[in-house]
């Protein structure tokens, strides 16, 4: 008797077991987001002193004045 082998699955349904690679970018790319808007959120009241002590040294109108 003659073995029959079972035929390999089509590339349709192999794709559909597994992410693709657009899909993986996508994902990759909305962690990173979340990611960056995390480290902004988490460092917005250094940014805002920073902002208020270069206001209080003159801004653009100090000039050459501080380094």
């Amino acid at each position: 008797m003659m073995m029959i082998q079972r035929a390999r699955r089509s590339t349709a349904e192999g794709r559909a077991a597994g992410m693709s690679g657009q899909r993986v970018l996508k994902t990759e790319a909305v962690m990173l987001g979340g990611m960056a808007l995390g480290l902004l959120l988490w460092e917005l009241p250094s940014l805002r002193r920073e902002a208020r002590i270069w206001r209080m040294a003159g801004g653009f109108r100090a000039g050459h004045r501080y380094p």
